[in-house]
């Protein structure tokens, strides 16, 4: 597990050991060893399966490359977490976004563990046919482990529905006679997936952050007026006024929360900046969305970078470099590109003072401390970015049930779970001096900790 990971897992865990009537079953050294064996437990993932996989290419090479599938912990389910597909995935990397995915489905009160994949390749750089090959390469070496009640592993970074429908086809013939639906989520609707699943996360991270700023802050406006919490004084200080907004990453999950922010009728916002691998577009007056998400989805995803594209486009924007997007001065800042964009190299130079965690851990713990230090909120990635997940869970009921939910009772579902989950983890957040992601740690380690202590794992 990376350091940022492991020590808040071990701070949640130092906090519950002190709170006496958190399982008051374990006393005196008992306790303290019950624990040490969840900070263990926790800590480590229960399997970690790697290989190379041989693929001849469509050009003539053979390449070895190499593939992982990390399993952290299965205390509430089966194994749950996509594979990505890119150049910088590595065992470490693997290891940490399964722990993540332990923690936030723990969080969330999805019945699923903790897993993760990945490949190490940029897709951009293979053909259509070495990248099927790929897919059936990885279902291959792994098939004994993946399954509707072992592993069940969705889209991430790289890939998507298509490369789902591959890897369940492979399945399938590998495994001829068997349950084979729930094997894979995120699969393309005509195979078997849920309506609404491609749009969960960004939908996920935008609802995340109205719901804190206008649905929750409203609602409690008396309660929490006199406070003197410094979270609840900077979400006070931006709920009623027009807002700014940045987002970085421009794929699925940061074009659907952006649109979502520019057609929300709740806030009064703006997008004034996206940004891609390529670049960053800004306009102070609000850019137009929805012709960017329309140029991304016929342009293999990426946004214009030309003031000729721009002006065909009828869209008006600044063409900047591609990292300024994180030190515009907005109010607020969606991250949902990669891991660790925010650091200790750059954490003095953002000026946004909510930051929603789209991507898996955008921000490191030094940047983390620094900016909740200065009273930033910072929505982490463990609650803003759990509806591709939840939503998954939704899509593999289906599978089992053979029967399919519309959009709109996807959606439904999707924020009704949010919304639990942030009722629960919000008034403490707002309560106490502990950043966001500490209370939502604490919440999720909580639930694995009692799960683990009633199945007898803790002695």
């Amino acid at each position: 597990m990376a350091s940022q990971t492991s020590s808040i897992v071990q701070s949640s865990l130092d906090a519950l050991l002190e709170d006496e009537s958190f399982l008051p079953g374990l006393t005196g050294q008992t306790r303290k060893q019950a624990f040490t064996s969840l900070g263990a437990i926790l800590s480590t993932p229960n399997h970690i399966h790697k290989s190379f996989l041989r693929i001849p290419l469509e050009n003539g090479k053979v390449v070895r490359i190499p593939a992982f599938r990390i399993q952290h912990n299965d205390t509430l389910g089966p194994y749950k977490g996509g594979i990505r597909f890119h150049e910088s995935v590595n065992e470490e990397e693997v290891a940490n976004l399964a722990a993540l995915m332990t923690l936030k489905n723990a969080l969330h009160e999805v019945p699923f563990g903790g897993g993760k994949g990945g490949v190490a390749i940029n897709p951009r750089d293979y053909t259509v046919k070495d990248l099927h090959l790929i897919c059936q390469k990885y279902v291959h070496y792994f098939s004994d482990i993946l399954g509707p009640d072992k592993d069940i592993p969705a889209p991430d970074v790289g890939t998507g529905d298509r490369e789902m429908d591959w890897m369940m086809a492979e399945y399938k013939s590998i495994r001829p006679g068997t349950t084979y639906r729930g094997s894979f989520t995120g699969k393309s609707v005509v195979n078997g997936g849920s309506l609404g699943r491609r749009e969960a996360t960004g939908k996920g991270v935008y609802f995340t952050f109205r719901y804190m700023l206008h649905d929750f802050l409203n609602e409690k406006r008396k309660w929490l007026s006199g406070t003197e919490n410094k979270f609840a004084q900077t979400a006070f200080s931006y709920a009623d006024r027009p807002l700014d907004i940045a987002v970085q990453g421009f794929g699925n999950v940061g074009s659907v929360a952006a649109l979502e922010a520019y057609r929300c009728t709740h806030l009064k916002n703006k997008v004034v900046a996206v940004s891609d691998r390529n670049v960053t577009l800004y306009n102070s007056e609000g850019l137009d969305i929805p012709a960017l998400a329309e140029f991304t989805s016929s342009n293999d995803g990426d946004l214009p970078t030309t003031e000729e594209e721009l002006s065909k486009l009828k869209v008006k924007a600044e063409i900047m470099d591609r990292d300024e997007v994180l030190y515009l001065d907005v109010d607020v800042l969606m991250l949902a590109a990669l891991e660790d964009q925010i650091h200790q190299e750059n954490m003095k130079q953002i000026k946004a003072r909510i930051i929603v965690e789209g991507a898996n851990a955008p921000v490191t713990g030094e940047a983390d401390e620094f900016l909740s230090d200065k009273g930033v909120i910072i929505v982490p990635d463990i609650l803003a970015n759990a509806g591709g997940v939840i939503v998954s869970y939704f899509e593999w009921l289906q599978g089992r049930e053979t029967q399919f939910y519309s959009e709109d009772e996807v959606f439904k579902l999707l924020f009704d779970k949010m919304t639990a989950t942030m009722d629960t983890i919000l008034p403490q957040f707002f309560g106490d001096p502990f950043p966001l992601r500490q209370n939502c740690y604490i919440h999720a380690v909580m639930k694995l900790s009692t799960i683990s202590y009633r199945h007898g794992k803790l002695y």
